[in-house]
Parts: structure tokens; C-alpha cells; sequence
């Protein structure tokens, strides 16, 4: 058993030896000799290699091969690789060929910037579809590049194509969850949807301590006080006039959701707020002097 073994791995070792040979020469980008280049040679079905090298005057020799197929692969750096599949026989011409350069590698953020300055530009001139399709090629090329999909979600906002839109606004959003702004926008685009149901759900996922600007939660209870919908109003209003408490419109919509609940002493003591510290030029304040008027026998 043992005497097999080893003349087993004789016949095997010896699988690709022969006296076949194989020889050329190889010129770089600009025609010159190509020193330094390797060349591995691999028998069709094995997997050792035989190897060599060009000398100065870009030429290579393999001896000691079996005849058959072998694969070749040519490599030097700053080239681009080559492969090619030879029958190696008892004579074999000599295999010459020229190297091509390899292109400089591209700057994936260059690349990026680039690309997002042309889709402005198309965006501008009212070529949307093309715009978008900067992009897309883009994200597909980079998939680190995901936000990019909230520039590919805006240009469907621009044609109306809301739930196409949202679907691409939800990939940036379930890979950033902590990301407000992207969050804001999603909410924003299911409330131009007419979705206020998913747009709700999206505001109270929302950190309300990192939020910098109250006007989508605003509209948001504004839409709620339209709908009847007083409590989730107040419990909308609550959240952001904690955050925001030099806001005081604030006040003046969470009276209006008050009055719509029926509690006319909240909404008295908000109004009377609103109106001691608005604007003078505040839009809600002459509405608001009425309906603090209408409350004055309020107690």
C-alpha cells in the first residue's frame, strides 16, 4: 500500500513534466522591450504552476512541459493582465504580444461629485429621467453610495411619482435610522402622497430632541385638528413646544386643537399666550384675537 501511494504521487507530480517548450517575447504600451514580466503557465485540469520571467529584451522561455492544454496568464504591474489558452506540442511557435497600460485608478468620491454636478446640471435644464439616471448608475456602480437615493427620490417628487419616491427615500431611512433629516422627508413625501397615516408613523419614530425645524409636525397636527383628530393633535403639539418654546404659534394651533376637544380654558390660556408674545405681523395673530374674544367669558 505504501510503494502505491508513493507511485501515485510520482505519476502525479509528474503529470505536467515533458519535453515540450513554449518561448516569445513581449513589448510594453509604447512598443519596447517589456522586462520583468511574469508568465505563469497552468496544465488544463492542474493547478502548479510553471513560471518565468522576460529578461531585458522581452523574451521568455517555459521548458520541462507536457503536452496538451495550458493556460497562460501574463502580469506586470501597472499593466493590464493577459490570459490566453494554448496547445502546447512537441513544436510550438513562438508567442509574441504587447502589453496594454493599465487605466489610473478612479477616485470613487472624484467620480461621485462629478457625476452628481452633471445630474444638477440635466436637473436644471429639465431632464429629469436623465438626471436620474446619473444617479442610479452611480448607486449601482458604489453601493456604499446609498444616500443617493434621496437625490433619486427627489426627482420622481418632482414627477409626482410620490410612491416611487418613498420607496427609495425608506432605503436611506432603514439604513439611517437615526438620520432626522432623511426621516423628515419620508414623512414629508407620504404627507404630499395624502398618506397621513404612514406620515404619523414616521414623526413619532422621530427623536424629537434632534429636530431643528418644527414646520412638518406642525402641518402635521394641523391636518390632525382638520381631521377631528384633537388628541393626536395636542400630543404632536406637546412634544414639539417643549423643543421649541420661543415657537409661539405653537400655542395659537395647539388652542385651535383645544377648542376642538371642547377644552375651552386650555385654549383661553394658549390664545392669551400667543397673543402676548407673537409678532406683530404674525399671520395666526388677528385669528387668534378673535377666538380670544369669543373665549373672554371663559373660566
Amino acid at each position: 500500500m505504501i510503494l502505491l501511494c508513493i507511485l501515485l504521487a510520482a505519476s502525479t507530480s509528474a503529470r505536467a513534466q515533458g519535453n515540450a517548450r513554449i518561448n516569445g517575447k513581449i513589448l510594453d504600451h509604447q512598443g519596447k522591450p517589456a522586462a520583468g514580466v511574469l508568465i505563469r503557465a497552468v496544465k488544463a485540469g492542474e493547478a502548479t504552476a510553471k513560471e518565468a520571467r522576460t529578461n531585458d529584451k522581452g523574451e521568455w522561455r517555459i521548458e520541462g512541459m507536457a503536452t496538451g492544454s495550458w493556460n497562460l496568464e501574463f502580469l506586470k504591474e501597472g499593466f493590464d493582465p493577459q490570459r490566453m489558452s494554448v496547445e502546447v506540442t512537441n513544436r510550438n511557435p513562438p508567442i509574441d504580444m504587447s502589453l496594454t497600460k493599465a487605466a489610473p485608478a478612479v477616485d470613487p468620491n472624484v467620480e461621485l461629485q462629478e457625476g452628481m454636478q452633471k445630474a444638477v446640471e440635466l436637473q436644471k435644464g429639465g431632464k429629469i429621467p436623465e438626471a436620474r439616471k446619473i444617479i442610479e448608475d452611480l448607486i449601482a456602480k458604489y453601493p456604499p453610495a446609498f444616500r443617493l437615493n434621496a437625490y433619486v427620490a427627489s426627482t420622481y417628487e418632482i414627477e409626482k411619482n410620490f410612491d416611487k419616491a418613498i420607496e427609495h427615500m425608506k432605503i436611506v431611512v432603514e439604513k439611517e435610522p437615526a438620520d432626522i433629516d432623511m426621516k423628515t422627508y419620508l414623512a414629508e413625501l407620504y404627507s404630499m402622497k395624502g398618506d397621513k397615516v404612514e406620515a404619523q408613523k414616521v414623526l413619532d419614530s422621530i427623536d424629537m430632541t434632534q429636530v431643528k425645524d418644527p414646520t412638518l409636525f406642525i402641518n402635521s397636527a394641523i391636518s390632525s385638528i382638520n381631521a377631528g383628530k384633537a388628541d393626536e393633535a395636542i400630543a404632536t403639539l406637546d412634544k414639539i413646544y417643549k423643543q421649541f418654546p420661543t415657537q409661539s404659534n405653537i400655542l395659537y394651533y395647539r388652542a385651535r386643537a383645544y377648542i376642538v376637544a371642547k377644552k375651552m380654558v386650555e385654549a383661553k390660556a394658549d390664545l392669551e399666550k400667543f397673543v402676548s408674545s407673537a409678532a406683530p405681523d404674525a399671520r395666526e395673530l388677528p385669528d387668534a384675537k378673535k377666538l380670544l374674544e369669543q373665549l373672554k367669558d371663559v373660566k
